[in-house]
């Protein structure tokens, strides 16, 4: 007798209320310490932060890959989101600007997003896809930019990959600073990039923050 093709795997049974209580603990705690010490922090203090034993945590995460690209989905997501609304965006520089600003923005906020955004995770493959267009989005930011004559024609995706490096390195070496003081640093950072790859006229800088060499 042959097997009916149709026949499907049973479902994976729904988690219990408290595994699905710990699921959620285990999420927020790593989005708090990825925050705060980037992806490399030892996976014992996300348990210990959840409330949870490392068992525990591996029984829901069985890899770090798998806790990291949970959690920072969402995130990227919301770039995704981000590049789309400035796609969206009658004036292409204006447009361009916008998404590198609050990219960064929401780079200085989160110390680990910068470390997922730019690691590859081959075996996440709902990951990769919003990574792809996001960087699909973000070629055609670029193209019309450089399109309107206001965004140099030798730049590349590469310099918004240094800009991402050097911005990640602000909020490092500020860490324990006022979260305004931090702000205004990347702030200034970011502008000075789009004036350097701006054509003229230039876009004025923002006010620079209050760092001194003691800050090094």
């Amino acid at each position: 007798m042959r097997a009916d093709s149709s026949h499907k795997a049973p479902a994976a049974p729904p988690l219990r209320a408290d595994a699905r209580h710990n699921r959620t603990r285990i999420l927020a705690a790593a989005r708090e310490v990825f925050a705060d010490r980037g992806l490399d922090a030892p996976m014992a203090a996300i348990a210990r932060r959840a409330g949870v034993g490392v068992a525990t945590l591996y029984r829901r995460f069985p890899t770090r890959e798998a806790l990291i690209t949970e959690v920072f989905t969402d995130q990227l997501v919301g770039c995704v989101s981000v590049v789309d609304e400035a796609l969206a965006d009658p004036d292409p520089w204006r447009g361009f600007r916008t998404a590198v600003e609050t990219v960064c923005r929401m780079q200085i906020a989160d110390r680990g997003f910068t470390g997922a955004f730019l690691t590859a995770f081959p075996g996440a493959v709902d990951f990769e896809r919003v990574r792809g267009d996001a960087e699909r989005g973000l070629g055609e930011l670029i193209r019309r930019a450089q399109a309107t004559g206001k965004l140099r024609p030798e730049f590349t995706t590469t310099d918004l990959v240094l800009l991402v490096m050097a911005n990640s390195g602000v909020a490092a070496e500020l860490a324990g600073q006022p979260t305004a003081v931090v702000a205004a640093a990347s702030g200034r950072l970011v502008a000075s990039m789009l004036a350097a790859w701006q054509t003229a006229p230039l876009d004025p800088l923002p006010p620079a923050p209050p760092l001194t060499l003691h800050h090094i």
